[in-house]
């Protein structure tokens, strides 16, 4: 029996440990480290409540319109505002649009070019691979960095600009769409439309959505193995690395739900679990901090009575990651879990037959790239120029308020409570605290840790790859981790 720590991992936002314990050549226990502090909760304390607005979003460089939109719906609820219709529509294209690129950043520069290795320079599909992606040279990268920049001109017209957008509020989006900014809107979309349908997917993105289950989606990676896109390339992996066995958690599925309008969300929110949708309540959502370098008991507590306050020194903390649970149990969130829950009936089967594992989590990515870009379309011929995009309203003195959304790599939470026009507390549970999170006081490991045990370590190898791909398959933001 050996132990290894593996990190820091390049092309993560953040830093990252993973400790392992390895027996026979697998991994047989694992420790997820976030070895880092920020504090953005104890910087909100006594603020004004829009102060929110401003801070928050630089929690992170790459999902800071999903912090800003948890910001939006928690100071909404605490205001007691509705959006009006354009501005529901305005804030589901930026959170959409900030989302869409980041799942395909994810596709294209950090998980792809793991497969550029050398350790794969033995395997027949190598050398192609390894030209379309390897890390700073390969094709890949490059026609997606243009494709991405042109789709983030969509955040330049909705928002004023991108990372940490200010024009997002409580009551909508500040900044009104002209009739002629929705065509330049469409043509943003279309272009990025044809990237999709070229170079990732070789085929329509109608195509792509009728895919209803495995037996579909096998016969069309047959069909279009040759002539494909990058996600045929992608499927032949998992064939040939049996990426679906890779990285198995606790298969137990959480979504808030998102993009809202006309009263329901376009993404449902649930608990799946056991092959069944549960509907979801949020009160039952507490968080351990016993293995967290942070203060508090072995008492998990809901975020609305917690505190982010350090402590550098605990008796068996092993990171600044707290300990998120749903009813004392471990829930996995991101695409593959939001597209579980709402119903994708293709990942519904990919999960009944293997559960959640590397390839699914990228597929479910990828298939959710697919239904955001054909829902940003629709938002965008729904738009009405002339109609109001935001409304205003006082802030009371005494409030409280929940936001919760799907960014991209899954269920972000922020809970705000404010006393004489201050805010009194504010608590975040960000989407990687959910997967990376710690042991809890009962000794439960976390998902990634639960995700890595069984897992192949070559002999010689001290940065496993297939730990690289299990933990790059969550997508891993550690900043928002720790915020």
């Amino acid at each position: 029996m050996s132990r290894l720590v593996v990190g820091p991992f390049n092309r993560v936002e953040g830093d990252l440990e993973v400790r392992l314990e390895i027996d026979g050549g697998q991994v047989k226990e694992a420790w997820v480290i976030s070895p880092l502090y920020r504090g953005f909760e104890q910087i909100m304390l006594g603020r004004d409540p829009l102060d929110s607005l401003v801070i928050v979003p630089r929690i992170c460089g790459i999902c800071s319109v999903s912090q800003s939109m948890a910001a939006v719906h928690a100071l909404r609820e605490a205001q007691g505002i509705q959006m009006p219709p354009n501005g529901e529509l305005a804030t589901n294209l930026m959170l959409a649009c900030e989302n869409l690129a980041d799942h395909l950043t994810h596709f294209y520069l950090f998980f792809m070019p793991d497969f550029a290795r050398p350790i794969y320079a033995q395997e027949p599909w190598y050398l192609s691979v390894a030209e379309r992606f390897r890390a700073g040279s390969g094709s890949a990268a490059k026609e997606f960095l243009q494709a991405r920049a042109q789709l983030l001109h969509l955040m330049g017209l909705l928002a004023g600009k991108w990372p940490h957008s200010l024009s997002l509020q409580p009551g909508g989006s500040t900044r009104a769409v002209q009739a002629q900014e929705r065509i330049r809107l469409a043509m943003i979309l279309a272009g990025f439309r044809r990237f999709l349908e070229a170079r990732l997917f070789g085929d329509a993105l109608e195509a792509m959505l009728a895919l209803d289950g495995i037996a579909a989606l096998e016969a069309w990676s047959d069909r279009t193995s040759q002539a494909g896109g990058d996600f045929g390339v992608f499927l032949q992996l998992v064939r040939h690395l049996r990426l679906d066995r890779l990285g198995c958690a606790v298969d137990r599925f959480m979504s808030y739900g998102n993009y809202q309008g006309e009263g329901r969300c376009r993404f449902a929110p649930g608990l799946w679990c056991d092959g069944e949708l549960f509907p979801l309540d949020a009160s039952a959502i507490a968080e351990d901090l016993s293995h967290a370098f942070l203060l508090g008991g072995s008492k998990p507590q809901h975020p609305t009575a917690g505190n982010t306050l350090p402590v550098a020194e605990k008796p068996g903390a092993y990171t600044w990651c707290k300990a998120p649970r749903l009813d004392g149990r471990v829930v996995e969130v991101g695409a593959l879990a939001r597209q579980v829950v709402d119903g994708q009936p293709l990942i519904r089967e990919l999960v009944d037959r293997s559960g959640g594992n590397v390839a699914n989590r990228v597929i479910a990515r990828l298939i959710e790239s697919v239904r955001l870009l054909v829902a940003m379309e629709a938002w965008v011929r729904a738009l009405e120029p002339g109609e109001p995009f935001c409304v205003s309203g006082p802030m009371p003195q005494e409030c409280e308020g929940v936001g919760l959304v799907e960014a991209a790599r899954g269920s972000l939470g922020h809970w705000l409570r404010v006393r004489n026009g201050r805010i009194l507390n504010y608590q975040i549970v960000a989407p990687t605290t959910w997967n990376f999170s710690p042991r809890d006081h009962q000794g439960v490991p976390g998902v990634l840790e639960q995700a890595l045990v069984g897992t192949e370590v070559r002999e010689g190898e001290r940065t496993p790859v297939a730990v690289q791909h299990i933990v790059r398959s969550f997508d891993p933001c550690m900043v928002c981790t720790v915020h």
